[in-house]
């Protein structure tokens, strides 16, 4: 037992609160794409061959990462141990997506397999960006955490940027289409959970508010929050369901030029060299 209150005390351990585009955030941004560059390298000379192992290999890191988490907030050890589930973190945010489809994504194949890939190449890049661009309240004084939602959400940018690279997922206008069900699925049980968590009681106690789309909670998206403060329920989630597809299909949408923009340089670059 006195083990075990160690482990908690280290990973409770804490730092100064890191700010937007301090050194810390700064770091693990820059990480979120040189781990996508060295991934994208070794696949080019074949040393990674198992684009679905990768991507599930992701996915069960950070499930473990959000095990940490709860763990984290859930135990008390300053008079006894002692552990309360941590409502407010129940792990079914947007942001905490890529852990199950990409988990699912690994475990399936075919029509299945290519719809989750298309979502964690679209719908979770934006997702992932949108926190390390504007990270918002997600940092706090404990340095575990912070390192397991930097990596969380970094992970997003870096899993779709390899999946574009290896052409795993493709980028074309289907991609959006086949990520679309994903999304909605995922968005449902959101809907559905912060039902059951309001007749429950649990928001009498707890910020449970899955997707930030209770209609029972205050929301804290930027933006949208607004929208919530004047829109009817029902029009507000419709607003929330075309923003995030607008959302992914600009990602998609870079995607594809990039895409296209790539063989253009490069036989500008061979035309070069050739001139030399």
């Amino acid at each position: 037992m006195e083990f075990f209150r160690k482990v908690l005390e280290v990973l409770d351990t804490e730092m100064e609160r890191p700010c937007a585009y301090g050194w810390f955030h700064l770091l693990f941004f820059a990480l979120s794409f040189g781990v996508a560059v060295l991934l994208c390298a070794l696949y080019h000379k074949g040393y990674i061959k198992n684009v679905k192992k990768v991507v599930f290999i992701t996915a069960v890191a950070l499930i473990v990462l959000e095990v940490y988490k709860i763990i984290n907030y859930g135990f008390s050890y300053t008079d006894g141990i002692e552990f309360s589930f941590p409502w407010s973190a129940f792990p079914w945010q947007f942001c905490s997506m890529p852990m199950y489809v990409g988990l699912l994504a690994g475990l399936t194949r075919g029509k299945i397999h290519d719809a989750l890939c298309c979502f964690l190449a679209t719908f979770a890049v934006f997702a992932g960006a949108a926190v390390m661009v504007h990270p918002g309240d997600v940092f706090i004084e404990t340095i575990g955490v912070n390192i397991q939602t930097m990596i969380c959400h970094g992970s997003m940018i870096t899993i779709g940027i390899f999946l574009y690279y290896t052409n795993h997922v493709k980028a074309e206008f289907k991609t959006l289409l086949k990520a679309i069900p994903v999304f909605a699925g995922c968005l449902s049980v959101a809907v559905i959970l912060n039902e059951v968590g309001h007749s429950a009681g649990l928001t009498e106690d707890y910020f449970f508010n899955m997707f930030y789309v209770s209609r029972h909670e205050e929301g804290h998206l930027p933006v949208y929050s607004d929208v919530q403060a004047v829109v009817p329920y029902p029009w507000c989630l419709m607003i929330y369901i075309l923003a995030f597809a607008i959302a992914a299909f600009a990602v998609l949408a870079v995607a594809m030029g990039i895409t296209r923009l790539a063989p253009m340089l490069s036989k500008r670059k061979r035309e070069k060299g050739a001139q030399l």
